[in-house]
């Protein structure tokens, strides 16, 4: 017997029949381009049609930056707590829960020690999908901890920002953290070690006002969003039209913010060609 029979209505399919088509097999960039789940992987998560950048995370940028995806995860078991016991529409401690369940990470920062191209690096990399990227005392501590890794082993830093700024459950605890990690980066100049500021989408609030534009060589992805308050907060509060394309990583590199732009699939080179330049080494 077929697997479908026609009727008045048209054909139906017993439901134990359907087939449904998996979750996460395309992706629709904002210009409509559509893409294969498994083509965009290759193509560092970057749309080989339109050249959108995809948001990615920790886990996408360690495989693209150190050798074999193999590192060693600095302070992996550090959590955030709830010193204010915070509560808007639902408890903070309660939130904190829901985006480790959801995302599988402690917090919104893991830091790395590996090697890339042959060298040894500390990477920490931000994710937003962990309560939009945003900035605690955990997240500070884990930055001042792997600058710490880098003194102590002389080995280059590179911080990888993607947060919408600080985390406003936990108030001052969180702005402390622009100060410490600052002070943190000024030892590791003080040492001579290099590091690099990589702004992704999107780098904005408090740490753009900290650590994403201190590095000795400040670089983005194309099209980031890089700023202190959005642009919609900014034109509701000057009351003028902006730029076109403000806040863009375009026109901050413009506007001297930036060293330079690098797609994601010349990442890797151009940062250990900068670390390899810094130290003068030969360029491999």
């Amino acid at each position: 017997m077929a697997w479908f029979k026609r009727t008045e209505k048209g054909i139906q399919t017993p439901t134990e029949n359907k087939k449904d088509v998996p979750k996460g097999l395309w992706y629709k960039s904002p210009t409509g381009k559509i893409v294969d789940a498994e083509e965009l992987a290759k193509n560092f998560y970057v749309s080989p049609e339109d050249g959108y950048h995809v948001r990615i995370g920790s886990k996408e940028y360690f495989e693209i930056l150190f050798d074999n995806n193999e590192y060693e995860e600095l302070d992996a078991d550090m959590t955030s707590k709830d010193p204010l016991k915070f509560v808007d529409t639902k408890k903070y401690g309660d939130r904190l829960k829901d985006a480790q369940e959801k995302t599988k990470l402690k917090d919104a920062v893991r830091t790395g020690v590996g090697k890339s191209k042959g060298k040894d690096i500390v990477i920490a990399c931000m994710d937003f999908a962990f309560i939009g990227g945003s900035m605690g005392a955990v997240v500070g501590e884990k930055i001042a901890r792997a600058i710490d890794h880098s003194i102590k082993n002389r080995i280059p830093f590179l911080m990888i920002s993607k947060s919408g700024g600080a985390r406003m459950m936990e108030a001052a605890y969180s702005l402390m953290q622009l100060a410490k990690t600052s002070a943190k980066l000024a030892q590791l100049a003080d040492a001579k070690i290099p590091y690099i500021s990589l702004c992704t989408d999107p780098t904005t609030g408090g740490t753009t006002a900290s650590y994403a534009m201190l590095g000795d060589v400040n670089i983005s992805e194309p099209g980031a969003l890089i700023g202190f308050a959005g642009p919609r907060v900014v034109k509701d509060t000057t009351g003028k039209d902006l730029p076109e394309g403000f806040q863009t990583a375009e026109f901050v590199l413009e506007h001297g913010f930036l060293d330079f732009i690098t797609p994601r699939r010349e990442l890797k080179d151009k940062v250990n060609l900068y670390l390899d330049l810094i130290q003068n080494q030969p360029v491999r």
